[in-house]
This record gives C-alpha cells, structure tokens and sequence, in this order.
C-alpha cells in the first residue's frame, strides 16, 4: 500500500467530536436593556443562556467585548474561543444560584495559596519569589487585614482562622459575574490574594499573570520553553484576560 496510512486515534477522535452549529447572524450587538444593563443582540434579537435565560450584564464595556466575540465567529460557533461569553452564562446559569459555595471555595484557596509555599531554592527562583510575592502579602495585611504565614517547599501549613475571615469579607460584596470572573482568576493562578489584588487594582492584568507564573517563568529561562505548555498557557491566559476584563469594570 502506498502514502500513509491513516490516523485511526486521530480519525477516532474527529469523528467523536459533535459539530459545531453553524453562525446564523450578521451581527452582534451589545443593547441597553432594563435598569442600566446591556444586553447581546444577534440581529436585533435577545440572546439567551444555555439555561434559556437572557444574555445580559450590567456593564458596557463588559457588553460590547462580548458582542465582538460573536462578530468574531467565522463560520461555525466555537464556544471554546469566547471565553467572555463561557465566563457570563457560568455566572448567570450557575453562580448567582451558588454563591455561597463559590465563595467558599475561593476562601479554600487562600488556606492554601501558591504565593504562600515558597522555593527552598535556588537563589535566584527564592529571590525572584521574594520580589513577585512579598510585596502582596503586605498588601493583604493591610489592605485586607488578612496576615498569611509562609510555608516552604510543599509542607502544608494551617494559615489563621482571621486571615480566611478576612478574604471571606473582601469577596462577600461580589455580585455574580464578578464572583464568577474572581473565581477563575483564582483557579487559573491558583492564588486568591493575586485575584484579590487585581480585583481591588493593584496588580494590572499583566502585573498578576506574570507574579502567578514566576515559577513557570524561571523554568523556562533556566531550561527553556516546552510548546504544548506554552500552547496551554496561552489558552489559560485567554480565559484570565475575560476575567480580568470583568474584574477591572471593561477598562
């Protein structure tokens, strides 16, 4: 038999793969709707949820980025590359029923926070921790009232029952759709102080990506970079960006 043979995973895999609806709009557009909300329009008409419930925000900034991801669909709807529009139908079909929950869980996260489990070593990746993290944990204390205690290496350490109550009170004011977006910057940095911290303005967007991969970024300029892990962090950063959009109010 000549050429090559065909991939039957690849095949597999292809055909397991449900399709894609295809696009059956002209436009998107982001429409003011009730009491100073905005709501997406595919030609005029309301969108929905997968819940079946009414695609809005209250902010239009936050509106009109999610308008431009459906005007960016080309033929087919790719949910995986509207990470905006992912982040508000969690936050209206299941956050704002779980609130609670969610913000425990975030809660969960400071008790063991990646900023707090510190390098024994080398010097430079300690130093480089030191310089991202120190500064945050200051913050925290005084912005937050929550006083953490460093750990080293991997050793899990029982922070203060005050420190937790403390992020629990930062995160209580969240409606939905910014508990939802805190709750993704969390997971993805695995840090609720950085989620905290750009949530209050005080690390930019870019200021917190970089400060949750000072480890990964020391690897990479000691050993170098591994593609799929960049590939993988570019699909992560795609989703922190539609948080940090929600976080920062659209500016």
């Amino acid at each position: 038999m000549t050429g090559e043979e065909p991939d039957p995973v690849s095949t597999a895999q292809r055909l397991a793969r449900p399709e894609l609806p295809k696009r059956f709009y002209a436009l998107a557009t982001a429409e003011p709707v009730g009491e100073g909300g905005f709501a997406l329009k595919l030609d005029g008409r309301g969108a929905r949820t997968p819940a079946r419930k009414p695609l809005a925000v209250k902010d239009k900034a936050v509106a009109e980025a999610i308008a431009a991801e459906w005007n960016a669909v080309g033929e087919r709807i790719d949910p995986g590359a509207m990470p905006l529009t992912k982040l508000v139908n969690s936050a209206i079909d299941r956050v704002a029923a779980e609130m609670d929950a969610v913000r425990a869980d975030i809660v969960a996260y400071a008790g063991t926070d990646a900023i707090l489990y510190r390098a024994d070593g080398p010097e430079s990746l300690v130093s480089a921790e030191d310089a991202a993290w120190n500064p945050l944990l200051a913050w925290a204390r005084e912005a937050l009232g929550a006083r953490f205690i460093l750990a080293g290496g991997i050793t899990h350490v029982r922070q203060d029952e005050g420190a937790l109550a403390a992020i629990a009170e930062a995160v209580k004011p969240l409606d939905s759709l910014e508990l939802a977006a805190l709750h993704v910057v969390t997971t993805l940095t695995g840090s609720a102080i950085i989620a905290l911290a750009l949530a209050r303005g005080r690390l930019t967007a870019d200021e917190a990506w970089a400060a949750a991969h000072v480890d990964e970024d020391w690897q990479a300029r000691h050993w170098g970079e591994d593609d799929m892990a960049m590939q993988r962090r570019a699909a992560r950063r795609a989703e922190f960006d539609a948080a940090a959009l929600v976080l920062k109010g659209g500016g």
